[in-house]
C-alpha cells in the first residue's frame, strides 16, 4: 500500500497554473466567491497559532458500501501535529518538521518516515485548513465556492477543491471541506480517493482555536519495547 492511503487517506486524514473556478453561494446573507473566501482565509491565517478538537472519521467502501468510524482527537501547533485515534482501533500520529511517526500500540511497533522532500504534500494532505492560508490553498487547488450548510450548530461555507498537482491527484480526485464562517477552521472535510471513488468524512468538534499546547505533547515518546521501523517513504 502506498504511503499516502496509509498514512493520509487512513486519517484524514500538507503546481501546475490553473483557471480558479468560480461559484457564488448564498451563506447566511453574504455571497461568497473564492476572492472573498481567500481573502477571510489569509486573514485568520496571520492569528492561527494552535488548535485542539476531537474528531471522528467515517471511512465509506463504495463497492460493498461498507462503513466504518473511528475516533479521536488532534492536536497541531505550528507544524506540529499530533493525532490519537482511540477506537476501535488505537493508534498515534505524530508529525515534527520533517519527521512523522505512525506508533500502533497492538503491534507494539512505530514507524518512523522523513518527509522532508515531500514536506509540501504531507502539509497538504494532514494540515489541510488548518492555519492554511487563502493563498496557499489558491496555489495547490482549484477551489469552487459552494452552499451555506449547517452543521452541528454551526454555520459554514463549503468548498469544493480539485488538486494541481500529480502527487495528490494520484491519490484524491475531489477533497470537499466545510468552513465555520466565523473561525474560518474546518468543521468537516471529506477526502475521494483516486480510482476506486472510496471517501472519507472527517468531522471536528469540540474545536479550540489557539490553546496552549506544551512541547511535551508532540515528543516522540514511545512504551519500552517498542519496535522501531524506517520504511521507506
Amino acid at each position: 500500500m502506498k504511503i499516502f492511503q496509509k498514512i493520509a487517506l487512513s486519517l484524514a486524514p500538507w503546481a501546475a497554473a490553473c483557471l480558479i473556478s468560480v461559484s457564488a453561494g448564498a451563506a447566511f446573507g453574504q455571497n461568497w466567491t473564492t476572492d472573498t473566501v481567500v481573502a477571510r482565509l489569509d486573514a485568520a491565517a496571520k492569528d492561527f497559532h494552535s488548535l485542539s478538537a476531537d474528531i471522528e472519521r467515517t471511512k465509506v467502501t463504495v463497492v460493498v458500501n461498507d462503513r466504518s468510524t473511528e475516533t479521536g482527537n488532534i492536536l497541531v501547533r505550528g507544524e506540529k501535529m499530533v493525532l490519537d485515534m482511540k477506537a476501535p482501533d488505537p493508534r498515534t500520529v505524530l508529525r515534527t518538521g520533517d519527521t512523522l511517526y505512525v506508533y500502533t500500540p497492538g503491534l507494539k511497533r512505530v514507524e518512523e518516515y522523513d518527509i522532508a522532500k515531500n514536506r509540501e504534500l504531507v502539509d497538504q494532505l494532514l494540515l489541510l485548513g488548518f492555519g492554511t492560508s487563502g493563498r496557499e490553498l489558491q496555489s495547490a487547488y482549484s477551489i469552487v465556492v459552494g452552499t451555506a450548510a449547517n452543521i452541528d450548530n454551526v454555520n459554514t461555507i463549503e468548498l469544493d477543491l480539485a488538486p494541481k498537482t500529480d502527487a495528490v491527484r494520484k491519490q484524491i480526485s475531489k477533497i470537499q471541506i466545510w468552513l465555520d464562517v466565523v473561525t474560518w477552521l474546518p468543521v468537516q472535510q471529506q477526502f475521494v480517493e483516486a480510482g476506486s471513488g472510496d471517501y472519507s468524512i472527517v468531522k471536528y468538534s469540540k474545536i479550540v482555536r489557539n490553546p496552549s499546547i506544551p512541547d511535551s505533547a508532540f515528543k516522540p515518546n514511545w512504551p519500552k519495547g517498542t519496535v522501531k521501523l524506517k520504511p521507506q517513504f
